[in-house]
């Protein structure tokens, strides 16, 4: 692992060998890679946890022991009704704003001082993420749908708790302030694209101002294809993304390359359904579109699962160390 190296990338500084990060819930692979996987930035989040109603949908299995997998369905919202008259502050409460700043500080510290890399903060349930484990995709699209105006009051509810959990954020020493929300399905927009830029991006600026008013850097985060919203959140604040292969590198790189953070997205059904020699094709567009961006990592851009060839992810990463040097290293 390198921070050195994953902060340089996050500066904008250009490292000489680009840096990379990835998303692994394969055991063995983990296990025969070791030390050689050499991360230069963690993925984390944290927060905000509440006590108070929300939906459980399930949960698919990642492990290779099933040990996510989940069937303990909660559908606590009935009716869309009982939505549009809900009041996320009343329900969760709002954190004294000091002691949760000293709370993240201490996890936070903890888990850089044991992590050769770059280890942001931030939180992964905001405006849509928020609005899922509240209600439920059925409720919530609902809701929206039958009663803008009157949802807008509780999407106010949930911005004045992600904002408070900000506020914390913004008191402690992360350098990376990273925003979680799966905003969009793998064809894009879920709502009309003027609903986000009526409701939500308007929010993810303030958020994102109290962050950077505090020396951070935004990096913002979604499943899905936002390639149509990426304008939209540079112009909000963020100065990186993290996305999968859905997301157009080939439109990120010529606008944002010299300017913004980019991570990922090389593809994980590539990885598993694909030849040595596609693999190797993939790490390779990725590598030369990302090679004269400062801020770029390479990495998997929607997670390597143990389902994935052991083969096929070696294959991987042995194309991403030949290729990680900007330049040729020099042969004495």
């Amino acid at each position: 692992m390198s921070y050195e190296r994953g902060i340089a990338a996050i500066r904008l500084e250009s490292p000489a060998v680009i840096p990379h990060t990835q998303y692994i819930s394969h055991p063995r692979l983990v296990e025969m890679l070791g030390d050689r996987l050499d991360l230069d930035f963690i993925f984390s989040t944290d927060g905000p946890e509440v006590k108070g109603r929300l939906t459980n949908m399930g949960h698919a299995f990642w492990n290779e022991d099933w040990s996510d997998y989940n069937t303990n369905y909660c559908y606590p919202f009935a009716t869309p009704e009982e939505v549009l008259s809900f009041d996320p502050v009343a329900e969760y409460g709002l954190p004294d704003i000091n002691a949760k700043a000293e709370e993240y500080q201490a996890r936070w510290k903890q888990g850089q001082a044991n992590c050769d890399a770059v280890l942001p903060g931030g939180l992964y349930r905001t405006l849509f993420s928020f609005a899922i484990a509240s209600f439920g995709w059925d409720m919530f699209l609902t809701a929206v749908g039958l009663d803008e105006e009157r949802f807008e009051k509780v999407l106010e509810g949930f911005y004045q708790i992600i904002m408070a959990h900000t506020q914390a954020w913004a008191k402690t020493d992360i350098e990376v302030f990273l925003t979680h929300d799966d905003m969009v399905w793998t064809e894009g927009a879920i709502f009309h694209p003027k609903w986000y830029r009526s409701h939500v991006f308007p929010r993810y600026r303030r958020y994102w101002e109290v962050v950077r008013d505090a020396g951070k850097k935004v990096l913002f985060c979604s499943d899905g294809d936002y390639t149509e919203f990426v304008d939209d959140l540079v112009a909000a604040g963020a100065q990186g993304f993290i996305f999968e292969p859905l997301t157009s590198l080939e439109y990120i790189v010529p606008r944002y390359g010299q300017t913004h953070v980019i991570i990922g997205n090389a593809d994980t059904r590539i990885l598993t359904f694909g030849t040595k020699g596609a693999i190797r094709d993939e790490v390779k567009r990725c590598m030369e579109l990302g090679r004269d961006c400062p801020g770029y990592f390479f990495a998997v851009g929607n997670h390597i699962p143990h389902n994935v060839p052991v083969e096929n992810a070696l294959e991987c990463f042995e194309a991403y160390w030949e290729m990680r040097y900007r330049k040729a290293p020099t042969v004495a």
